[in-house]
């Protein structure tokens, strides 16, 4: 435990006077450096913790975490399939689907897209597609009206709203081998899937029924959607799941398609943490200059103290308190800073879009179209007590030195 003689004296040493200036500039460039360290780096690991949540919390919410689907031929009997998969006990839900590309048409505006045939009660089990979709056009959304829920980002590149038509073109099948015309189909927009991200820009949702219709497929279905208990060890269930079902199916999870996401977010935080201990390391060099020229400004008062019987240890704890004045402040000043942005990082970035007309991630590309961010407490404290221990290594060297002085000769020096 430090004494308190060693924290007023180190206090005292750490007010700089005049002829101290390039001491004094030396530490504050040490506070400034430490300051800007800390906060950038917790505003960076709350985006990282914000893409996380809005990965799990608004994507994986839509997309299914796993799929059967059938290898050579629609799935006949889903309804036992569905029945052997909630049969698991890491699954949560199992809903039929039909899916198609197919190239919507109004006006002269053409858009590709992935027409997705749901049942909307058994997909509200799988999904919360309903709540991006308003609870009025979920409601109106039923089989026999050629009604399809479009996404926004869809919608916006037709030119569409709620209550148009529009044209989807899909693919015809047939025995032939010879190119077929596509069958066009004359639906309207009932609803908009407003998602803020890519899956707004490729997805459209269509009633079961009308898909199997429209592809002639009787009762059958593309396969089988599942919502697991265990997001991140979807794959493993999904493969215990296949085994268990009948039918020769594919087996997919939401790693295939969006398992990059989870893989690049978990890589860029772990760099984070890197770049956060060279950051912060490089800042507290500073503060061994800072130790290492008031070492030798304080010459003679270390002399003194040695003099009056000051110990060793004594001496050593007065510069460790004088550098880690520098590392608590710089911290403390970071960490607020880091905090106050990260709360209010998702309103700023969107006011510098608004103001330089430009938007960072576009919803086309990127899952989401915003910059998210949540704070997480652990992050603040794991940074900021990085930054505070790395200080408080840095004084040690400095400290040493100045316990190692002799005062005989610095004295007789003066």
């Amino acid at each position: 435990m430090f004494s308190n003689l060693s924290l007023v004296i180190g206090r005292r040493f750490s007010q700089a006077k005049q002829r101290e200036k390039m001491v004094s500039f030396i530490s504050l460039s040490s506070i400034i450096g430490i300051t800007v360290g800390v906060a950038v780096i917790i505003i960076g690991l709350s985006a990282m913790n914000g893409f996380e949540r809005e990965l799990q919390n608004r994507v994986l919410s839509v997309i299914p975490h796993a799929e059967l689907e059938g290898v050579n031929a629609p799935v006949q009997n889903w309804q036992k399939m569905v029945q052997d998969a909630n049969k698991h006990p890491e699954v949560e839900a199992a809903a039929p689907y039909v899916r198609m590309t197919a190239l919507a048409e109004r006006g002269t505006q053409l858009k590709a897209l992935e027409v997705r045939g749901i049942e909307p009660e058994l997909e509200s089990e799988v999904s919360t597609l309903s709540s991006y979709v308003g609870k009025e056009a979920w409601q109106s959304f039923k089989p026999g009206n050629n009604s399809v829920i479009l996404g926004k980002g869809v919608a916006d590149a037709l030119g569409a709203s709620v209550g148009d038509s529009i044209t989807l073109m899909l693919p015809s099948l047939g025995s032939t081998t010879k190119v077929q015309a596509p069958k066009r189909v004359r639906v309207k927009v009932v609803g908009l899937l407003s998602l803020s991200g890519q899956i707004d820009h490729s997805l459209a949702l269509i009633p079961l029924s009308d898909a199997q219709g429209y592809m002639k497929l009787g009762d059958k279905v593309t396969g089988v959607s599942l919502k697991v208990s265990d997001v991140l060890d979807a794959q493993n269930i999904v493969r215990q799941v296949g085994s268990q079902v009948s039918e020769y199916v594919y087996l997919r999870s939401w790693k295939q398609k969006f398992g990059y996401l989870h893989r690049d977010i978990q890589l860029v935080r772990t760099i984070m943490y890197l770049v956060m201990v060279l950051v912060i390391s490089v800042a507290c060099f500073n503060i061994v200059s800072t130790l290492m020229m008031a070492v030798k400004d304080r010459a003679s008062e270390i002399a003194i103290l040695r003099t009056m019987g000051a110990s060793n240890g004594l001496i050593k704890r007065i510069f460790v308190w004088q550098g880690v004045f520098s590392g608590v402040m710089g911290s403390l000043i970071g960490s607020a800073l880091g905090v106050m942005a990260a709360l209010n990082l998702t309103p700023m970035i969107k006011a510098l879009e608004n103001l330089i007309d430009h938007q960072f991630l576009s919803g086309d590309i990127y899952f989401v179209d915003f910059l998210p961010s949540e704070l997480v407490w652990s992050d603040v404290l794991l940074v900021s007590g990085t930054a505070i221990v790395l200080s408080l290594i840095a004084t040690w060297y400095p400290a040493t030195r100045a316990a190692q002085m002799n005062p005989a000769a610095v004295l007789s020096a003066k």
